[in-house]
């Protein structure tokens, strides 16, 4: 029997409020513990290893990204929004984008997955083109915000050059961001995504529009 009063979602919750704190790295089972105030082998009631429970975390995060167009939503919007909101849900959490990097979705999450898959089918997409869509989504904006998160906790360190002394040599880099903004931040994500997008459309053979 579990310990009294330790739910498994208490577990999942303190642990994600602890890697917030900490950092996946600084994330371990004895913390978790003593936030809870119970001792180590009392998680292991409900998670079989640390592995198990970043897998659980990484589902949680997961499962609340996922779900269909809203009612007159076409597939191009509800892929963007679908995109932001996983983004802004990666963000959400010091280091999110690492933890669902190493994370296994699990049978919860794939059936959801399952079931955005039939929406696509019934929007005109083959299996194949409406997985290669999502997957080329997700992958994109998973690895733009490991970048993202990566430039954070470098920048919080002190351990970003300052390449101000050497500005001069890098003349189309400097116009480029000057007439396209730079290319991290909220405006290039949405600039790649829309890339993305459109080959997609291109690729099934419709406008866009869904």
């Amino acid at each position: 029997m579990a310990p009294k009063g330790l739910a498994r979602d208490t577990v999942v919750r303190a642990a994600l409020e602890l890697l917030d704190e900490t950092g996946l790295d600084g994330l371990t089972v004895r913390r978790l513990a003593e936030r809870l105030g119970v001792r180590n082998p009392a998680l292991y009631w409900h998670f079989r290893d640390k592995q198990d429970l970043l897998d659980e975390m990484a589902r949680e995060l997961l499962a609340a990204d996922m779900g269909g167009p809203r009612e007159g939503e076409g597939w191009r919007d509800w892929l963007a929004r679908r995109a932001h909101r996983y983004r802004r849900t990666l963000l959400g959490h010091r280091d999110g984008a690492r933890l669902i990097a190493g994370g296994d979705p699990g049978l919860t999450v794939a059936r959801a997955f399952e079931k955005e898959l039939e929406i696509l089918t019934g929007l005109g997409f083959t299996p194949a083109q409406g997985l290669h869509a999502i997957g080329a989504i997700s992958h994109y904006t998973l690895g733009f915000v490991l970048n993202e998160q990566a430039r954070r906790e470098r920048l919080a360190a002190g351990g970003v050059p300052d390449y101000a002394a050497h500005l001069a040599e890098f003349p189309l880099t400097r116009a480029a961001a000057r007439d396209g903004g730079a290319p991290g931040g909220d405006e290039a994500y949405a600039h790649g995504l829309r890339l993305i997008l459109d080959g997609v459309a291109a690729a099934i053979g419709t406008p866009g529009d869904g």
